[in-house]
């Protein structure tokens, strides 16, 4: 069926309103026709530092699969795994048999009628296996594989073979080996060494924060990919505490090798934005045969392995694999809305809270907070300033939030968005403080109400979720129909926790001014270092942020960051022996700007 597109004429950038390119939807009947990441599951609570009553969310290293329609997602120390139809609802199976103390970065591929998963957290198993995992009565293999094995993966080939990928080291190689199904999925030979990282080749590869530290980065998180006959052999890098955690690829006509570097690597990476990272993921095809690729993304605030889980429209063009990470944090369309491009899914819903004043009736003081700051060691990034005002519920900063004094039902947070604009979608991102949680509880719960006024006098509900009964520590609420809206406020009712903490209370929609202007005089300059360039370009009035884009074809710049309010970025992920071609574009409440002409560095 064709698309109908709204075509508006372009006209002067100070006056036009945003022609942004949005294909009209044809869905089918759901709940929600989008998500917005972090994926809003009722993530499990790490227990590691229960003995110095540090409690924390986490959720990552997610592998999911497509057995018999359905998406299964299997995630590091989750005591169990979640379901879903549509990647919309997940629900979460607690199976009658599963590894006492978590799985660790689970392997999960379908063998035949069965799924079959790897991820014993002593590094020693055998494989299990079901061919009823929503029961779960998963079954051993029985023979214990003779390899010491972190981040494992498990593929299984057109022809049945099944391969062993793994490693999670910043010293020795990603590996591989072929194990016989038909014998307890022992090895069939010795471990094949496969490739190491080249940070002196590959910025990208680089550990730290923005790539700015110089211990030896982390390979890890293997995944492999299939298409048209060629193997995409995923893995991670430089470590999963950091915001430049991504995804790069190999590419080779046998399961085995040899692999050849991709030179538009990396494929799936998110450095800037309210919540970064894109590295350790999956990925898969969803029942209309679009791919997607699911990431790990760390917060970091409680212990340096807090991480939430990111969902990424992904694809092949021609041999070159892609994850479009472009807004990455605002809502897109899933993937039963049928749209004539499955790379671009961003619904063009704007983020209308950004620096917007906000208020409350409650804000905490005195209160030390409990994490487990391993910053000193290299390993982890420093905390922010422990400023717990409402200023922070609009700042896009998911490691500051706002906390009260306590958790009564009396509790309101109030944002201002300054002019009236239509409202179309609403996040609140709920942050553990000093919580007391461990493990899975089947009793936690988040309700609230949510009003919204255009006088701040006359109030009306956007929504009601007194009644909840779900576990949303990322509450991603999309409205039947739009509302035109200048206050937003939320409604405490019920949190499982002693102290109310919100880190950001995001409103999406599209105000109904004039987008910002395409940003003038951009430069980008190879530094002598080729794996960096500096990108700058003159501020666009009006914008709140720019994205800047990035490939090795013009055609296909895959890659890219938001940045907020600056006018330049130091980009530091580029492979050394490759030219470059780069692009920005400005955005604000109202929406994007046209991009600018396109740039090349050799």
């Amino acid at each position: 069926m064709s698309m109908l597109f709204i075509l508006l004429i372009m006209t002067s950038c100070t006056t036009k309103k945003d022609d942004t390119p949005v294909p009209e939807k044809q869905t089918k009947k759901t709940e929600f026709d989008t998500y917005c990441n972090p994926v809003d599951i009722d993530y499990s609570y790490m227990s590691h530092y229960a003995y110095r009553g540090v409690s924390y969310r986490s959720g990552a290293d997610p592998a999911v699969i497509n057995y018999k329609g359905k998406f299964y997602m299997f995630v590091t120390r989750s005591h169990g795994y979640w379901v879903s139809d549509d990647m919309s609802h997940w629900k979460f199976i607690k199976p009658q048999s599963w590894y006492f103390n978590g799985s660790n970065a689970p392997a999960a591929a379908v063998l035949n009628d069965e799924i079959i998963v790897l991820g014993d957290p002593s590094g020693h198993g055998a494989v299990i296996k079901t061919n009823n995992p929503e029961l779960g009565d998963w079954q051993t293999t029985y023979s214990v594989i003779p390899i010491s094995i972190q981040d494992p993966d498990l593929f299984v080939d057109d022809n049945g073979k099944v391969y062993l990928y793994e490693e999670s080291s910043n010293l020795y190689p990603l590996r591989a080996v072929e194990l016989d199904p038909n014998n307890h999925f022992v090895p069939k030979e010795e471990q094949k060494d496969l490739f190491k990282l080249h940070p002196d080749q590959h910025g990208w590869e680089r550990f730290g924060q923005d790539h700015k530290s110089d211990i030896d980065p982390y390979l890890e998180g293997p995944w492999m990919s299939k298409h048209n006959g060629k193997y995409y052999l995923e893995y991670s890098a430089p470590g999963t505490q950091w915001n430049v955690y991504a995804d790069g690829v190999y590419t080779s006509d046998s399961p085995l090798g040899p692999f050849e570097y991709a030179p538009y690597n990396p494929i799936s990476y998110k450095p800037g934005g309210f919540l970064t990272g894109a590295g350790h993921g999956s990925t898969v095809k969803d029942n209309q045969g679009h791919y997607w690729h699911f990431a790990s993304m760390p917060i970091s605030v409680n212990y340096k392995f807090e991480r939430r889980i990111g969902m990424f429209p992904a694809g092949f063009e021609d041999d070159q694999m892609y994850v479009n990470t472009a807004y990455g944090d605002y809502p897109h369309y899933l993937p039963h809305v049928e749209l004539e491009d499955n790379k671009n899914r961003f619904t063009g819903w704007m983020l209308l809270t950004y620096k917007k004043p906000a208020t409350s009736n409650s804000t905490i003081s005195g209160v030390e907070r409990k994490v487990v700051d391993e910053s000193d060691t290299g390993f982890m990034l420093e905390q922010e300033e422990p400023n717990y005002s409402a200023a922070m519920v609009t700042d896009e900063n998911i490691r500051t939030y706002w906390v009260a004094e306590n958790s009564s039902d009396s509790l309101y947070l109030q944002v201002d968005l300054e002019k009236e604009m239509t409202v179309n979608a609403v996040q609140l991102n709920f942050q553990d403080f000093n919580s007391n949680i461990f493990g899975r509880p089947d009793t936690l719960k988040y309700q609230f109400t949510i009003d919204y006024s255009t006088d701040g006098k006359n109030w009306s509900t956007m929504f009601d979720y007194s009644k909840n009964e779900r576990d949303q520590p990322h509450a991603y609420i999309e409205l039947e129909e739009p509302v035109e809206a200048r206050y937003v406020r939320y409604n405490n009712l019920h949190i499982p926790h002693k102290y109310l903490a919100i880190s950001d209370f995001r409103v999406f929609g599209k105000g109904h001014e004039a987008v910002p202007a395409t940003p003038a005089n951009f430069k980008a300059n190879r530094q002598e270092d080729r794996r960096n360039a500096n990108l700058t370009w003159e501020p666009s009035d009006s914008a709140i942020g720019y994205v800047v884009y990035w490939g090795i074809r013009k055609d296909r710049l895959n890659n890219s960051v938001m940045i907020y309010e600056k006018n330049a970025y130091e980009l530091r992920a580029l492979n050394t022996n490759q030219k470059y071609y780069y692009q920005v574009e400005a955005f604000s409440e109202n929406g994007t700007s046209e991009k600018s002409p396109i740039l090349e560095t050799e």
